[in-house]
């Protein structure tokens, strides 16, 4: 790991094992970007790879050099407007009107290490050793404001983090109207891109799109970072699949509107911006103050599409989760939420939380309804008190009769919202986004706070704060039902509403920080209708998150398959659900409902008091199936193998990391009928050890299983007779790989 500035050549060669990134000072003082990828061997000069040619019609920066055209050349941090007509990573709006800037190079700061970004979630390191991190310092003379881009290298992963920031000395203010977080420019365009997009109980599904000219972008501007896309994308070569080739991924560190775009030139030079969605910003800038852009962290990888996942899994799961429960397995929980909705009292609560203790589960779980006068979605949310009527010993009487139990406590809260029909409403109606002299929309029964005040943040910690110091609560729920409508904040200046979208976010932010600050030991999940803020942001805050309201166990194939190309399964919060399910009447078996809910956090969403003897058989040996492998699947290496969205089966793994255990979750969602033999090929296993294989239980080298493969054939190569117990549509196996010690 290395970071070289070469004088002579006014080069910046950022680079560790596996990749190199390499920019350099211009003859205008601006960057110029030369070459990301594969490392490569570090010289004193790559000044051959900044291709520049006089271009017909080309606008240049200096009178009789017709090559320097910024328009044709690749660059670190573009604006609009001095030759380059392609989209910018910012835009500066001067007193004059003017949006035309000249940020040259000042000076730049070498250091180990990695520093934290004020107010913002982003990577860090725990030694000064794991990382360097430069600093390059632009200045723009005319409006007296620093530019200051940050790259940092990791030592042990193909990363780079990348973020910008502003600041102002001018005695006017000036008006950021975009501020992306990194811009790259790559050489050619042949590439495909992918994206994980969906809605409300589909989240994340993999698209792959060939870049043409022109545009392609994902976004938001729902207020959060969305069930429509997430605020990820990732190039890759044609021939690029899961185990080989070249892939760039590139993932916002943020959680609320957010632009992902990939703009090709006819020249086939291919520009990647990312950050905050401009259409819903502005920030003003006044003298002495600064804007700080989130954090993009830039994969590289030379090894297909797992590589890349493996890359962000391990760093998010290490080095973005922080806190008390980075590290530990996950409890086993029990939610009420579709075994009771709102129609709930003490005694039921008790009745299931025993049960769920004689079946081995570790946490309860009250979800929606205990507050206020929650006896549905129309009332009371910002009313953090509870409900006597269906709870006479408070949270703090039920949470001890639970501990007593030998459960932990658990409690579902939706900070960020209100009804009109709330003690809060009544009292604070100027405390909503909404904009003067209009109607305000209404999302699922309930209106937004404006977290862009610092008032509302604090009222609502203060009583989150009383709940959870006077009772014993493991573990937190954090929901966030709506998207964001009328944005506008009440008793604020029209300068001020552009921003509020973003001071939302970071109200968020400040709230999460404070009762984790408060409150060390509890475990968040965070949650938004399900996945709509599945993002890296909350994960520094809260190390798991809620992967989607859709339960069912199909379904939840394609939602955990893609949202693996981003995330840990120590994040995607998995439960097992009641039949039929309560979002699409399947019916699934009790095995394949768990054999998916294994590869995430793990817990259960229906009574387990009115599941048959045998049902509740089967979730004592899976509760006990889990506490013994819980720290490999949630820590160890995870692999995609088969699809769910090419193909009527699903197959992924996870390895420990002395490569000693593997478990391989097989999934078959339609019997077929005397089709061919079949083989999976596993990965990441020790090819000279020998593994004793459950299932089939016969003994294969590593070699053998990775090259020929696992037979996985069944009743459907042939007659369809039983195997193993499996037959009919909806089944899974779960393949246990033990080596065998000498």
């Amino acid at each position: 790991m290395d970071i070289i500035f070469h004088d002579s050549s006014k080069e910046f060669h950022i680079f560790n094992g596996q990749v190199s990134y390499i920019f350099k000072i211009l003859k205008n003082q601006q960057l110029g970007q030369l070459y990301y990828g594969k490392v490569i061997r570090d010289r004193e000069s790559f000044e051959h790879l900044l291709e520049m040619s006089a271009r017909p019609m080309a606008v240049c920066a200096f009178e009789g050099d017709l090559t320097f055209s910024m328009e044709h050349i690749k660059q670190e941090y573009p604006s609009y407007g001095s030759g380059d007509m392609r989209y910018p990573a910012y835009e500066i709006v001067q007193k004059n009107g003017s949006t035309i800037t000249d940020f040259q190079y000042q000076s730049h700061r070498i250091y180990q290490g990695k520093s934290k970004l004020e107010g913002l979630p982003a990577t860090y390191v725990e030694d000064e050793q794991e990382a360097m991190t430069l600093e390059i310092v632009l200045k723009d003379s005319v409006i007296e404001t620093e530019l200051v881009l940050s790259y940092t290298i990791f030592k042990d992963y193909p990363v780079i983090a990348r973020n910008a920031k502003f600041i102002s000395h001018h005695a006017d203010s000036l008006l950021l109207n975009r501020a992306m977080s990194v811009s790259v420019d790559l050489p050619d365009c042949d590439y495909e891109m992918i994206e994980l997009t969906g809605a409300w109980a589909r989240e994340r599904s993999v698209k792959t799109r060939r870049l043409e000219h022109g545009v392609q972008s994902v976004y938001s501007m729902r207020g959060c970072s969305s069930s429509n896309y997430n605020p990820f994308l990732a190039l890759k070569r044609p021939n690029t699949d899961e185990f080989s080739g070249e892939v760039y991924g590139f993932s916002l560190v943020y959680s609320g509107n957010f632009l992902a775009q990939v703009e090709v030139d006819t020249y086939d030079v291919s520009r990647i911006t990312m950050g905050i969605h401009p259409n819903c910003f502005t920030w003003t800038l006044k003298q002495g103050e600064s804007f700080q852009t989130p954090e993009v962290v830039m994969v590289y990888s030379d090894g297909g599409l797992n590589k890349m996942s493996q890359t962000y899994q391990k760093l998010y799961r290490t080095r973005l989760a922080r806190g008390y429960w980075r590290d530990k397995a996950r409890p086993i929980l029990i939610n009420n939420w579709e075994a009771t909705y709102f129609k709930f009292n003490e005694e039921k609560i008790l009745n299931i939380a025993q049960k769920a203790k004689e079946l081995g589960i570790e946490l309860f779980v009250l979800d929606d309804g205990w507050f206020g006068k929650r006896d549905d979605d129309t009332s009371s949310l910002g009313d953090w008190y509870p409900d006597t009527n269906k709870l006479p010993n408070g949270i703090q009487g039920l949470a001890e009769k639970i501990n007593q139990m030998g459960l932990q406590f658990g409690l579902w809260f939706e900070p960020e919202m209100t009804n009109r029909d709330s003690d809060l409403y009544r009292a604070h109606p100027d405390w909503l986004l909404q904009t003067p002299e209009r109607k305000m929309s209404m999302g699922r029964n309930q209106y937004v706070l404006d977290f862009s005040k610092s008032e509302v943040v604090e009222y609502i910690y203060h009583l989150m704060e009383k709940v959870l110091s006077e009772a014993p609560i493991s573990y937190i729920k954090w929901d966030m039902n709506r998207c964001m409508s009328e944005v506008y904040s009440i008793g604020m200046p029209p300068e001020y509403q552009k921003e509020v979208a973003h001071r939302y976010i970071l109200g968020v932010y400040r709230l999460y920080q404070m009762l984790n600050d408060r409150f060390p030991e509890i475990l968040f999940e965070s949650c938004a209708s399900g996945g709509a803020r599945f993002d890296p942001g909350l994960l520094y805050y809260a190390p798991q998150c809620w992967t989607s309201d859709d339960t069912d166990a199909v379904e939840r194939l394609k939602i955990q398959y893609g949202t693996s190309f981003v995330y840990p399964v120590s994040s995607m919060g998995s439960h097992v659900s009641a039949v039929p399910n309560h979002q699409l009447f399947r019916t699934t078996p009790i095995q394949t409902r768990a054999d998916v809910a294994y590869f995430g956090t793990f817990g259960y969403e229906l009574d387990v008091a009115k599941l048959s003897k045998e049902e509740q058989e089967s979730v004592i040996e899976q509760v006990k199936f889990m506490k013994k492998y819980r720290d490999i699947i949630q820590k160890g290496t995870f692999y995609r193998l088969l699809s769910p969205f090419e193909g009527n089966v699903t197959a992924w793994m996870v390895v420990s990391e002395d490569k000693k255990t593997a478990l391989v979750g097989y999934y078959r969602v339609l019997q077929q009928v005397n089709v061919g033999y079949q083989r999976l090929k596993l990965q990441g296993l020790d090819e000279h050890l020998e593994y004793e294989v459950s299932i089939v239980n016969t003994k294969h080298y590593g070699d053998e299983l990775m090259n020929t493969g696992l037979i996985v054939s069944d009743a459907s190569s042939g007659q369809s007779m039983d195997f193993n117990h499996q037959k009919g549509d909806y089944q899974s196996r779960i393949y246990i790989l033990n080596a065998i010690t000498q």
